[in-house]
């Protein structure tokens, strides 16, 4: 399962208004606010971050900002921690073959399958007190495999055919194959069904419109982690509190405040004036921003650069006549200079990507196809491919089409600007007309990518976790329509049966030294191919007041923000 970014990369802005200690719209620098803060007002930590969710649902559609705001909220079974291994979120042991958590047996067909027990920890509630139990578990398993809901990661509700409940704390989750990743339950985070049960019984399709998760995000019920939400304004701020009923570490912070706004070029701004403490890395300012502002701050100032399996990339849509055409596909990748776009605005900083997977990743092969910048070789291909008449600058086909292509991302974040002017002039070179439409973040992921309706091209990041198995964007079975309300994130509608089995021969495979192969020919293919245009791999940037303490980047799909708990400020005692 993979999280969009605007990630990647995500774009929307997010600030908060409230200074740490504070609430003041002063023009002192955020460290002054903490320093000469009232010690009786609530301790507060504002951040700013580059947008903002399009639905709070923790098991509805893939979105960074959602994933950032929710490690405040909630636990999924289990995550990547910023070691990258895997660890229980909500559960007490992880399970394994070793400790017997995890056994092989037959499925009822007779084929081989993995029964997979899990335990809630002891004391765990819903932030209104009422306890939360395997019956909120199976709930959210039977609101996931509703084909209806449009539930994230599909394969995850395929794969595990039965859920048994042994008692409110116990559950078996029997797999129908035999996969490496068995014990990984990270898409899976409970539902209150004291709360959300109604509203799905009354109308599944509709579900994710009525849940509470998008109309009353407020209430307490709702929420398992350190904070609840205490007040929510659409598209612009959400405060969240310490939660009473949090079954673990107290956290420092009484309150998190985020606030959004539309323009990642005003994130500076906002830090340099003290109403915001920090910037989130994950969805923040790019990187060229960064480290301009290195240069002018970075005394006052924590400022890390996080590299990680983060992927700028351009979807193809290949229902599109034009993109049908490998030749034009591949003749687009030798038509752009992606080493000359990371040297122009990343300083070489965010490497060239030449397939979806970064090499930090172990499974990441350097035996693919590589796309360097050739105008003969994509003349040829464009030729070849009917695109040969040339009007005005602009290729034409026999029938006299223009060969014009639409580029789409999200509006406001000014990197992916320039990235996009960049490929116009690009391919204006080679008589490709580039138009650029872009839309805000929440538009942008909340409909266009999801249902598909980018024309073209869509430019935006995917972030992973380690050694993640790219079933969800790449499988047959994984194309949003409108009959199964859109899940899946397989936008560019990529049909292979080659590659389908060897996605399913990688996930099968239980030796990792065995998969490596597996991986590199999924990689060759996806070279050679190109549903999808590699653009670079992103290093995310955080910028930190010097006082604050714990916080942690990861470099894949989980956020800081699933450690909060352990934030702190340095003369505190983070108890």
């Amino acid at each position: 399962m993979k999280t969009l970014l605007a990630i990647p990369l995500f774009i929307t802005a997010m600030f908060a208004l409230t200074a740490c200690g504070g609430g003041s719209d002063s023009n002192s620098t955020s460290e002054q606010t903490q320093d000469t803060a009232d010690s009786s007002a609530p301790k507060t930590l504002t951040i700013g971050m580059s947008q903002y969710p399009s639905t709070m649902h923790p098991n509805i559609e893939s979105m960074m900002a959602k994933s950032y705001v929710r490690g405040f909220l909630a636990r999924s079974m289990t995550y990547f921690d910023a070691d990258w291994n895997l660890v229980c979120g909500l559960c007490v042991t992880l399970p394994t073959f070793e400790n017997g958590l995890a056994v092989l047996e037959k499925t009822p067909d007779g084929k081989p399958g993995i029964a997979v027990t899990y335990e809630l920890p002891a004391g765990v509630t819903w932030g209104d007190g009422t306890s939360l139990t395997t019956a909120d578990i199976a709930f959210a398993w039977e609101v996931g495999q509703n084909s209806q809901t449009g539930a994230n990661n599909l394969e995850m509700y395929t794969r595990g055919y039965q859920l048994d409940i042994i008692d409110q704390r116990k559950f078996t989750l029997h797999l129908n194959k035999v996969t490496f990743d068995y014990n990984q339950l990270g898409d899976l985070y409970p539902l209150p069904k004291h709360l959300e049960g109604e509203l799905f019984a009354e109308e599944a399709y509709e579900y994710r419109h009525r849940t509470n998760y998008n109309a009353n995000t407020t209430l307490p019920g709702l929420w398992w982690g350190p904070y609840i939400i205490t007040d929510s304004q659409q598209g612009s701020s959400i405060t969240m509190e310490r939660n009473p009923h949090w079954y673990g570490k107290t956290p420092y912070f009484d309150r998190i405040i985020v606030r959004a706004i539309l323009n990642t070029s005003a994130m500076e701004a906002n830090l340099r004036s003290g109403t915001i403490d920090m910037v989130a890395g994950e969805l923040g300012v790019t990187l060229d921003q960064a480290l301009a502002f290195e240069k002018r701050h970075g005394d006052k100032y924590n400022i890390i650069y996080k590299p990680g399996l983060f992927y700028e990339h351009i979807d193809l849509n290949l229902e599109n006549p034009i993109l049908k055409d490998k030749s034009v596909r591949q003749a687009l990748m030798y038509s752009i200079d992606r080493q000359m776009i990371s040297e122009l605005l990343f300083q070489g900083r965010q490497p060239v990507a030449h397939s979806n997977i970064s090499s930090l990743d172990r499974v990441a092969s350097s035996n693919v196809k590589i796309y360097s910048l050739d105008l003969a070789k994509a003349a040829a291909l464009y030729d070849a491919a009917g695109w040969s008449v040339m009007k005005d600058g602009i290729r034409h086909n026999e029938a006299g089409e223009p060969l014009r292509l639409e580029i789409m991302s999200t509006a406001g974040n000014k990197t992916r600007e320039k990235v996009e002017q960049v490929l116009q002039s690009q391919l204006k070179q080679v008589g490709v007309d580039l138009r650029i439409r872009n839309e805000q973040a929440r538009v942008f992921f909340g409909q266009t990518t999801r249902e598909r309706k980018f024309s073209a091209m869509a430019m935006y990041a995917w972030i992973s976790s380690p050694e993640n198995v790219p079933r969800s964007t790449l499988h047959s079975s994984e194309i949003p329509t409108a009959e199964n309300n859109y899940a899946g994130q397989n936008y560019t509608t990529i049909s292979l049966p080659e590659l389908d089995q060897v996605l399913e021969a990688i996930e099968t495979e239980l030796d990792a030294d065995k998969r490596l192969p597996l991986w590199e020919k999924m990689q060759q293919i996806y070279t050679e191919e190109i549903p999808v245009m590699p653009l670079y791999y992103r290093a995310n940037s955080f910028i930190l007041p010097k006082w604050l303490k714990g916080l942690r980047p990861t470099g894949h799909l989980n956020p800081s923000s699933d450690h909060a708990e352990y934030w702190h400020k340095e003369d505190g005692s983070g108890q």
